[in-house]
């Protein structure tokens, strides 16, 4: 029997990659028991869809939850309480037996509040036409608030505190985001205003806050004895450090906070870090695309991906070489690369990629040169390329060569049963 694996992954572009349908594959594929989610929050929509027609998109609870896998959210995981009991009611309707039952969550994970969320839609509205992009769940709010106010930060374990002390703390939480906000017309600015909403949220969150079971990230390491995916969100493309500042999230989308887990935790598991990327390159909302193209939206439209809520409209461009080589070099290299999409090549006589810029692109984890490479991006002409058909005819192997990675897992559907693992594995 060969030694267990911690498969750890990311998404290489601007989220919307199929980070939930390749979790869901490796999960049956390996036979693991848990799903490890380490960055972002509610605001994650990783779709899995199942031979028989069921489909869900996955927030908080790990995709792999249709494959029978438990899910942990680590203390790096921004929870949201009401969001994840409407998960777990969804979930149930679906035939998922208890959702909250399968989870477990670290004690030190930092809580979305009602307040944050307004605020963080507020604090977006105000922007106007320079909007940096959400989704409106308050997860950048929360992390904010926990940087400016570490020693105040509503986290889960407080959760379990009797209702009292938790309303004084709600009350300091409301006051200070209510005077940061921007002061708009506007019903996100009435529920700030509102001190009678902490009571009702605690109420309406009774359930979690009942079943909730809190533990400690050590102790759920000390159970993994198979194979274990570390599900990231997001992408990293939109990476706090070496995503294009301002249009990015308040989380580390590399796979650098699973591998610390791993070592926090002493795992001997063997880490293989998956980069999934699409035939195409694809963004929700604000922020700079370069390869956009209205008719390779139109042609490649998704029934599981709108302009609803706050994220904005959704963008389909061609697969960009030189973005997907920065990921990978910013997670520091990988494993494998999973593509997925790839029944999507046929929808189009001719295919393109990016091929180059007229500047390179180069990783400095730093706000400010962040920002100038964004403004430089924004105003850039990509250098397109037809692929040849004998590349379209071997996507995978083409990709392998170019980005220099192998490609470990191919799809050509939404399913599972669409998938296969290929090379090593």
């Amino acid at each position: 029997m060969s030694d267990p694996r911690a498969f750890i992954v990311v998404g290489l572009g601007f989220g919307d990659c199929g980070k939930g349908t390749v979790t869901d594959h490796l999960v049956r594929e390996g036979g693991a028991a848990l799903v490890v989610r380490f960055n972002g929050g509610g605001q994650a929509g990783h779709n899995v869809v199942l031979p028989d027609g069921r489909h869900h998109t996955f927030s908080q609870l790990g995709a792999g939850t249709f494959a029978g896998a438990r899910t942990h959210l680590a203390d790096t995981v921004v929870v949201h309480p009401s969001a994840l009991l409407v998960e777990a009611r969804v979930l149930a309707a679906k035939g998922v037996d208890d959702p909250l039952g399968r989870l477990t969550l670290s004690r030190r994970c930092r809580v979305t509040t009602p307040f944050h969320q307004s605020a963080g839609r507020l604090r977006e509205l105000a922007r106007g036409a320079n909007a940096h992009g959400t989704c409106g769940v308050g997860v950048g709010e929360t992390v904010r608030d926990s940087l400016d106010h570490p020693d105040d930060v509503l986290v889960t374990a407080d959760l379990a505190f009797p209702t009292n002390p938790l309303l004084g703390k709600l009350e300091r939480i409301r006051q200070r985001l209510l005077g940061a906000a921007p002061d708009l017309d506007h019903a996100e600015r009435d529920l700030l205003e509102d001190s009678e909403v902490a009571a009702r949220w605690l109420e309406q969150i009774g359930a979690f806050r009942e079943r909730a079971r809190l533990v400690d990230d050590a102790e759920v390491a000390s159970g993994i004895t198979s194979d274990v995916v570390f599900e990231g969100a997001q992408g990293i493309l939109l990476d706090e450090h070496v995503g294009f500042h301002p249009h990015t999230t308040w989380s580390t989308c590399t796979s650098a906070w699973a591998e610390r887990w791993l070592d926090d935790h002493s795992l001997a598991h063997a880490p293989v870090r998956v980069g999934v990327t699409r035939t195409t390159l694809t963004r929700h909302g604000a922020g700079p695309l370069p390869s956009a193209d209205r008719a390779l939206t139109n042609a490649l439209a998704e029934p599981h991906n709108g302009a609803e809520g706050w994220q904005g409209a959704f963008r389909v461009g061609w697969l960009d070489l030189p973005l997907l080589r920065y990921a990978i070099a910013a997670n520091g290299g990988l494993d494998a690369l999973a593509l997925t999409h790839l029944d999507r090549l046929g929808a189009l006589d001719d295919w393109q990629v990016v091929r180059a810029y007229p500047e390179a692109l180069e990783v400095q984890a730093d706000l400010e040169a962040q920002g100038a490479l964004t403004r430089r991006l924004s105003e850039a002409q990509p250098t397109l390329e037809p692929l040849a058909p004998e590349a379209l005819a071997a996507f995978d192997d083409w990709l392998e060569r170019e980005t220099e990675v192998p490609v470990g897992l191919v799809s050509h559907g939404p399913t599972y049963a669409d998938k296969r693992l290929r090379g090593a594995w």
